[in-house]
């Protein structure tokens, strides 16, 4: 493996992270700005150019003029960068194999949600001690991205602080606004300013109709409270974003991959005049937290779509080098999950190929 893993430390950021103001409430630390870090670990303009084709390719897809399917696939969450690396040469291989069926894009979630407290992901806390280190996660982060995009794979992932991806975004291919955000009005106004196809995942009860309410409202323009790229309080006026899309990942006790509950979604987006492109996530509450469960849905899904359903668009999966998961601690399993459980590489290959075959032999 030939990708810079090199120490964050090798960054200097000791100037910039001291701290600043410190109270019995809180403690606050200076970062660098996206504009220091990005003068850090720059992007290089050939590799501006592939991203920018990587978005324009997933926009043909979602809109039905690329007929290609797209899978987004990979870890839950990385915790380990090699490991992930290793993950995406693997899947940059396998890509090009089923090229002619399928577009595949790389999760790299560096942002974990929590519905209470928990592990918040690499960006947060890369040494997964507790304590957190902003001034290391964003450097770390920021470098996997763009050893991942250097492979020449797309790159997804959830835009969890608006204030984090913007150190990010300019590596990213595709973005989700999961469950938990989808109502939040600041990530709808984020999403109308992306230049990248965003996909709003229903609600955790299943239902879709915030997400379509997401949508249409991330579809428009806004005049937002933000940071500009210095880091200073700006007003950030958007656009709005055409290339918003739903993802389908089922709720409490509820599935919403079979043909009766797509055919609900995709009716209700066209009431509300938008996209009936979806993506199906097939783990989650899809798979009820059962990482083999992804293998019988991705099949089914594609089924479906074979059968002619033209707006099934899209399939989700959560991937890595082992299956399972474990839990955090001093002597890991290299390659798996420290989060949600994930298929393996060999279940991933095998259900990649027959994908791909399904496609070319419906």
């Amino acid at each position: 493996m030939n990708m810079n893993l090199t120490s964050a430390t090798d960054i200097n950021t000791d100037e910039r992270s001291t701290v600043v103001s410190e109270s019995a409430a809180s403690t606050v630390v200076k970062l660098p700005t996206p504009t220091q870090l990005r003068q850090e670990l720059p992007i290089s303009a050939d590799l501006a150019r592939q991203i920018a084709q990587h978005r324009e390719t997933v926009r043909r897809v979602l809109n039905g003029t690329d007929p290609r399917m797209l899978l987004v696939i990979g870890p839950c969450s990385v915790h380990d960068e090699v490991a992930a690396l290793e993950y995406g040469e693997r899947l940059a291989r396998l890509a090009d194999e089923i090229s002619d069926q399928c577009v595949v894009v790389m999760r790299a979630y560096v942002e974990k949600p929590r519905t209470t407290v928990g592990w918040k992901g690499l960006l947060y806390d890369p040494e997964r001690t507790g304590e957190g280190d902003l001034a290391q996660g964003l450097v770390r982060s920021r470098r996997l991205m763009l050893n991942l995009a250097k492979l020449g794979l797309p790159i997804a992932t959830e835009a969890l602080n608006p204030v984090a991806f913007s150190y990010l975004d300019d590596l990213v291919s595709w973005t989700a606004i999961g469950a938990r955000t989808t109502e939040s009005q600041v990530h709808r106004e984020m999403a109308s300013g992306l230049d990248m196809p965003v996909g709003f995942k229903n609600s955790t009860d299943g239902s879709v109709g915030m997400a379509i309410n997401a949508m249409k409202s991330a579809a428009h323009g806004h005049h937002r409270l933000g940071t500009d790229a210095e880091g200073s309080p700006a007003m950030i006026c958007t656009p709005g974003n055409a290339d918003v899309h739903l993802v389908l990942r089922g709720g409490r006790g509820i599935t919403n991959y079979d043909p009766k509950s797509i055919a609900e979604a995709t009716n209700a987006l066209r009431y509300a005049g938008m996209n009936a492109a979806v993506m199906v996530d097939c783990s989650h509450d899809n798979a009820c937290k059962q990482a083999e469960r992804q293998l019988d849905i991705a099949h089914h899904v594609m089924a479906q779509r074979c059968a002619g359903n033209a707006d099934i668009r899209a399939i989700m999966l959560e991937s890595f080098l082992e299956e399972g998961r474990q839990n955090d601690g001093d002597e890991l399993v290299y390659g798996q999950s420290i989060t949600d459980p994930c298929l393996g590489w060999k279940q991933t290959a095998v259900l990649l190929r027959s994908l791909a075959a399904t496609g070319r032999n419906p």
